[in-house]
């Protein structure tokens, strides 16, 4: 245990030199958590309390315009992000994660700021992705205000700024990338099913989102049991807490499976 302390020491004063040399603290929402933590407790606050109550004795709002913007948004987004996370440089990282006994715990300067900066877009796509969650609110779609869709939503937005900010370690690299492709093919089933009721023909692939979502989370934990079978020299205390959070999604969604498709097969 003690080495294991001095391991996330050192990696954390590592990673802190290198963020100040690329200026981590100068980045948008980056100095301080106050306002992703304002923006993300104004979140929980409306979907959970004020959003219901407003809307109880109100008609649900249709926002079919605002919802194919931003959907279609939200694709090009993540396009860009996945493409953006294929940098020959990150690919390399994702690749070869410092499991050759390297005594560098980290990636060279240069590709670490190319990592961070790839991260820090990617924390700007889970803030904007919380307003799935309000337009369930709006449309009085309370049902899908789910808890897994929520600590999901809540757990990506905090994590990804503390991330950037404290711990941008490699492994989660190919998380991101991961992550940014699976929203490519959720974000296109959303907004096909914001043209209109006749576009429903094209949504029998709905089920075959959260196969998709398990298979990204399982590849994930392979991954991430690699690094430490094989004793990369990446921070520990990062991939367990990644390992932790995967095992929970993996059971969330299997759980949300099970209930949405499985019963009705029986």
């Amino acid at each position: 245990m003690t080495s294991l302390i001095r391991l996330v020491v050192s990696n954390y004063n590592e990673i802190e030199e290198i963020n100040k040399e690329i200026m981590v603290e100068s980045w948008p929402m980056m100095s301080s958590p106050g306002p992703m933590l304002c923006i993300v407790g104004t979140y929980l606050a409306f979907v959970l309390k004020i959003g219901p109550k407003m809307l109880e004795n109100r008609p649900a709002y249709q926002l079919n315009g605002p919802l194919i913007a931003y959907n279609a948004f939200q694709v090009i987004f993540s396009i860009w992000l996945t493409i953006r996370a294929l940098d020959p440089s990150i690919v390399r990282v994702i690749l070869s994660p410092k499991c050759n006994n390297s005594s560098r715990s980290l990636t060279d300067i240069d590709v670490q700021a190319t990592i961070s900066a790839t991260a820090w877009w990617y924390h700007i796509a889970k803030m904007s992705e919380l307003l799935d969650t309000v337009f369930f609110v709006l449309r009085k779609k309370q049902n899908q205000v789910s808890f897994l869709h929520v600590y999901h939503h809540t757990m990506t937005a905090v994590f990804s700024w503390c991330y950037v900010r404290f711990l941008p370690g490699e492994q989660g690299a190919l998380l991101g990338l991961l992550n940014s492709f699976v929203h490519i093919i959720m974000y296109a089933y959303y907004l096909i099913a914001a043209l209109g009721p006749q576009y429903r023909k094209y949504l029998w692939w709905k089920k075959y989102i959260t196969w998709i979502q398990l298979i990204q989370f399982i590849i994930m934990l392979g991954y991430l049991m690699m690094t430490l079978a094989m004793d990369c020299k990446v921070p520990k205390a990062l991939t367990y807490f990644f390992m932790t959070n995967v095992i929970i999604f993996i059971y969330l969604f299997s759980d949300f499976y099970r209930k949405a498709y499985k019963k009705k097969e029986l």
